[in-house]
């Protein structure tokens, strides 16, 4: 097949496995399920482990069905190089364990997903200082920024609040200053986002939700952008520094974070990733559509006190989001009427399922507070605006009509 750079964004994700010869002239790349790898001799061997030659040297490292994704991922993000692990929140890890030293500072969003939280909370207990802030307002993270910050992290939509960050403010910020900018595009996906426009240097996604979209497989991805000197960051090891500039942060966290700490996407997880992405900006499409019809059917019905999503006229950072985003998302949120009983509300829902996840072509709602939020604690869930009637809704591809009569018809019970 023959490459071309004017592909559109749907194209070029259907057709890149064939871009490189595929045994037996199968449309997708097949799925490899050695762990080890032989070659025709030891030099050869020697040649890869060195970095000489192309090639596989075992499976924690990297398999040619893993490969494959890694390539369409780096396509998706118009990226140089991305890197596939377990879940996403092993990729989170994977920059904490590869990047971070004790002494080190992280500014992070404080409007996090909650297991991101619980990895910082981490991170503060081993000796790197986290300063969480208001990344709507680029004024707080430069008020955090010290001597020792190493990274600013921030996720484009906030899980469940639907909070905007100030993304390109933040890249320009980190860019005067020399900081590496970390982006977690999960709620928006490389579809409707690319956070290299607004200069991140690592994208993370987690491939669990709108990229895989089905339910059905957990992975995880890092992808370098380019637009990162890693020749300035202090951590990068001796041997890795002989590679280019913009080489060395990848190879690092191949080796000491996908390597050392064995968080690897399997074969069999990387080929229902890879296919199930083939239809993302479809699917984002519909989602995105169906969210904004439903968000803005629920602001309307007076049994609702307000909706969180960032293509009402109401939200905050509305205006902010149609400058970055091709759309929306799937995420809203929204808060009952205190005399409402948000368990009552949903137990007359019949379509969308009470279940947490993201990102899946299935409707799903679940109470934020009482579940993946109450490890958090009162105090915590406050900072974050999160109430006790709170309800985050994954808007999936049902037919639009049929989605909004279900919330009609639970609302209407009380």
């Amino acid at each position: 097949m023959s490459t071309s750079s004017n592909y559109g964004f749907t194209t070029t994700i259907l057709h890149s496995d064939r871009q490189k010869e595929i045994e037996h002239g199968s449309p997708h790349k097949p799925i490899h399920t050695s762990v080890t790898y032989g070659y025709h001799n030891a030099r050869e061997l020697a040649d890869v482990f060195q970095g000489k030659k192309p090639g596989f040297r075992y499976g924690r490292q990297g398999n040619p069905t893993v490969a494959a994704l890694e390539e369409k991922i780096s396509k998706m993000e118009d990226g140089v190089a991305s890197l596939c692990f377990a879940s996403g929140m092993a990729a989170i890890g994977a920059v904490f364990q590869g990047l971070l030293r004790q002494g080190d500072q992280i500014i992070s969003s404080r409007f996090l997903f909650g297991n991101t939280n619980s990895v910082w909370q981490t991170c503060s207990e081993q000796g790197i200082q986290l300063a969480l802030v208001d990344a709507t307002n680029v004024a707080e993270v430069e008020a955090a920024i010290t001597p020792q910050t190493r990274m600013v992290f921030a996720e484009t939509i906030a899980n469940p609040r639907t909070q905007v960050a100030d993304l390109l403010r933040i890249g320009e910020l980190c860019r005067a200053r020399g900081i590496l900018y970390v982006v977690d595009n999960t709620m928006t996906s490389p579809y409707l986002f690319r956070a290299k426009e607004v200069g991140a240097g690592l994208v993370i996604n987690s491939l669990t939700k709108s990229i895989a979209g089905h339910g059905n497989v957990l992975g995880g991805a890092i992808t370098d952008t380019g637009v990162f000197d890693w020749s300035a960051y202090p951590h990068i090891a001796a041997n890795f520094r002989k590679l280019d500039r913009f080489q060395q942060g990848m190879a690092q966290l191949r080796a000491k974070a996908l390597r050392d700490f064995g968080a690897s996407l399997s074969p069999e997880a990387a080929h229902q990733i890879a296919v199930g992405a083939e239809t993302l900006a479809l699917r984002m499409e519909r989602e995105s559509a169906n969210a904004l019809a439903l968000a803005q059917m629920l602001e309307s019905d007076p049994r609702v006190a307000v909706v969180h999503y960032p293509g009402l006229h109401s939200h905050p950072q509305h205006e902010l989001a149609k400058r970055l985003f091709r759309a929306f998302g799937a995420l809203l949120s929204f808060e009952l009427k205190p005399e409402i009983d948000c368990f009552d509300f949903l137990s007359h829902l019949q379509l969308a399922i009470n279940a947490t996840h993201l990102g899946d072509t299935r409707t799903l709602v679940i109470p934020v507070a009482h579940t993946i939020f109450f490890e958090m604690g009162p105090e915590r869930r406050a900072e974050m605006g999160i109430v006790d009637s709170l309800i985050r809704v994954s808007v999936g591809i049902e037919d639009t009509e049929d989605l909004m009569a279900d919330f009609g018809r639970a609302l209407a019970q009380f």
